[in-house]
């Protein structure tokens, strides 16, 4: 999948009547769509094209249970434009996005959807919004993120990692611990393909981890506090902590550029937002939910490591001094 061209135009275009739309106006799906069900799924895949010569995967594992409705909706309405601009301005010129939905496999009706790798603003909409927001989960404190990793590892194919050995990225959002792993039974109901045994949350994570730089969104620090520090054991400081839901995509959109080395620091992240129509609020947000993982990539600007030696205008002494 993901042919035909990217317009920021025609997706502003697209979402203009959904400022004030409520979450179940925009999503109206009463069940799992059709086209979603993973039942028999066999593979999406991300294609280069004569549209997209170089194809990046990016997958969007969104958690749809009761407290996490907030970012499903923010990408409808919203945010969704935003990722691609950043992405465009970033230097990425053929990414192709494909969106998950995650609930809990213990209770939910639907606690797996998938959708397909599309480049155009109306497939790609059109994949989210036929999204299932159940709104359920058992109240366990666990959802049924490691079906995600298992779905990106087994069931998907790009050829920025076949053909250029260039992972994709799978950025997932929630608030709640995985479940410790994989169950055969819960692949077999849902997939219809038999497992011999119960995969680990950590050896399906290594396996996703082959081919995607894999990230988990935590909206707000709040929330981190249930389960920030078992997705920090999992993926280290690609477990990102916002401070707002409506950073989602300002941050899954930066780390593409920090981590393809398209934005050299996070001083030139800030410009690229700031240009792009950002206010200084949400500059800033996006900075310090990245700053963690910047430092991995040795993109700690000088006035973190010494606050004595920020110098001029630099963005992150305005921001953070």
């Amino acid at each position: 999948m993901g042919y035909g061209n990217y317009s920021f135009a025609a997706h502003t275009a697209l979402i203009a009547g959904r400022s004030h739309q409520a979450r179940a106006e925009v999503f109206t799906q009463t069940q799992c769509h059709a086209l979603m069900n993973p039942k028999g799924l066999k593979v999406r895949e991300c294609r280069d094209s004569a549209d997209h010569p170089n194809a990046l995967g990016i997958i969007f594992a969104l958690d749809v249970t009761g407290s996490m409705g907030d970012i499903p909706h923010l990408l409808a309405k919203q945010e969704l434009p935003n990722l691609m601009k950043l992405l465009n301005a970033c230097g990425e010129k053929d990414p192709q996005v494909m969106f998950m939905a995650v609930g809990d496999a213990t209770s939910d009706q639907a606690s797996l959807q998938v959708g397909q790798f599309e480049s155009t603003a109306e497939l790609m909409d059109q994949w989210l919004t036929w999204s299932y927001l159940e709104g359920g989960g058992g109240g366990s404190g666990q959802e049924s993120y490691e079906l995600a990793f298992y779905v990106a590892a087994q069931h998907t194919d790009m050829d920025n990692w076949v053909k250029r050995k260039k992972k994709g990225y799978l950025f997932m959002t929630g608030d709640e611990l995985p479940y410790p792993a994989v169950s055969r039974h819960q692949i077999e109901a849902l997939i219809g393909e038999k497992l011999d045994e119960d995969i680990p949350i950590e050896e399906v994570i290594a396996a996703a981890a082959e081919s995607y730089h894999l990230f988990f969104l935590i909206p707000d620090a709040g929330r981190a506090k249930r389960c920030g520090a078992r997705w920090r054991q999992l993926l280290g400081d690609h477990a990102i902590i916002m401070e707002s839901p409506a950073d989602a995509c300002s941050v899954a959109a930066a780390i593409v550029g920090l981590t393809e080395g398209r934005i050299p620091s996070l001083d030139a992240l800030a410009t690229i937002l700031s240009d792009n129509g950002f206010n200084r609020e949400h500059v800033g947000s996006t900075l310090r939910a990245v700053q963690s993982y910047a430092a991995l990539l040795n993109l700690v600007p000088a006035s973190i490591a010494s606050p004595a030696a920020a110098s001029g205008d630099s963005w992150w002494k305005r921001l953070f001094g």
